[in-house]
């Protein structure tokens, strides 16, 4: 597979900053075990200055000035950083939250990695299928301008968050609702042709909770994509967050 990011996205609202998703990590660069057993199959690189805190830390922020998380999941890639931020609330669906933490079967004992959220966060879950959003997805108010749109499949509660970032309009982070980009664009945001990734769609099948969904939720962002004023984002695919960056 080629190289895979976890993007991870920066908000600044009257609230406070709000990341949706964390990425990894200092303290799973420092104990790497915390990441659990698929850290020796992805092999993340151990870089302070990629992780979530140290980049908002490079802004000029401090990790305190992080209100709020916002999950897509709780896959140790997208939850691992949320240590660095011991004072925000971390939100996520009520599915995924019972499913990881409450009531987690002998599946999600070996999925998750709980050593990431012993610290003790505060969680905030949202329950439920939410309002009629956009072509006839729902959406949940998470916090003003942030909304979860659920999209289990990869995870029993996972959701993408869309994020009204004004005059640039709507972003969707997929996370993992999609992993290969061309799944649901054929372009990138500033035009250029998307071809398959083959290992990155056979990636995300063998890791789907429930794989009869991933047909369907990559026909959702596809219609979201294509809408004027709506940029839909993944959490692995590098040629999307290089596009944006560049932009």
């Amino acid at each position: 597979m080629s190289e895979v990011i976890c993007h991870v996205l920066l908000c600044e609202t009257d609230d406070g900053l709000v990341l949706v998703d964390s990425g990894l990590g200092r303290h799973d660069f420092a104990d790497p075990k915390r990441m659990g057993p698929a850290r020796l199959m992805l092999r993340p690189e151990r870089d302070d200055a990629k992780t979530a805190v140290g980049q908002i830390e490079a802004l000029g922020f401090r990790a305190d000035d992080v209100a709020h998380i916002v999950l897509t999941h709780m896959d140790f890639d997208h939850i691992g950083g949320a240590a660095d931020f011991p004072g925000a609330t971390i939100h996520t669906t009520a599915d995924e939250h019972d499913w990881a933490v409450v009531n987690p079967n002998l599946t999600s004992k070996l999925r998750y990695a709980q050593k990431q959220w012993a610290y003790g966060p505060t969680f905030q879950t949202h329950a439920g299928p939410g309002d009629p959003w956009k072509h006839g997805l729902s959406g949940i108010e998470v916090l003003p301008g942030i909304t979860y749109v659920p999209m289990p499949g990869h995870t029993r509660g996972h959701a993408a968050v869309a994020v009204d970032a004004g005059e640039r309009g709507l972003l969707v982070h997929a996370g993992d609702a999609v992993f290969d980009a061309s799944s649901y664009a054929a372009t990138s945001p500033s035009g250029t042709p998307l071809t398959k990734v083959r290992r990155m769609r056979a990636f995300e099948t063998a890791m789907a909770e429930d794989r009869k969904r991933i047909t369907g939720n990559h026909a959702a962002l596809r219609l979201l994509n294509d809408e004027d004023g709506i940029t839909v984002l993944n959490a692995h695919d590098k040629r999307i967050f290089d596009d944006l960056v560049s932009a």
